[in-house]
């Protein structure tokens, strides 16, 4: 019962750690969209 525990605890952490990293992706993203707008804004 203790491997169910350790796998079911390690799936989890590393669903997280997926969910930051899109977190982080996404942020990046919408900044370079901000940016590309301005530029075209700018024209």
């Amino acid at each position: 019962m203790n491997f169910l525990f350790f796998a079911c605890t390690v799936t989890w952490l590393l669903i997280a750690a997926y969910v930051v990293v899109l977190g982080k992706r996404q942020k990046q993203l919408q900044a370079e969209i901000k940016q590309l707008e301005e530029w075209n804004s700018e024209q």
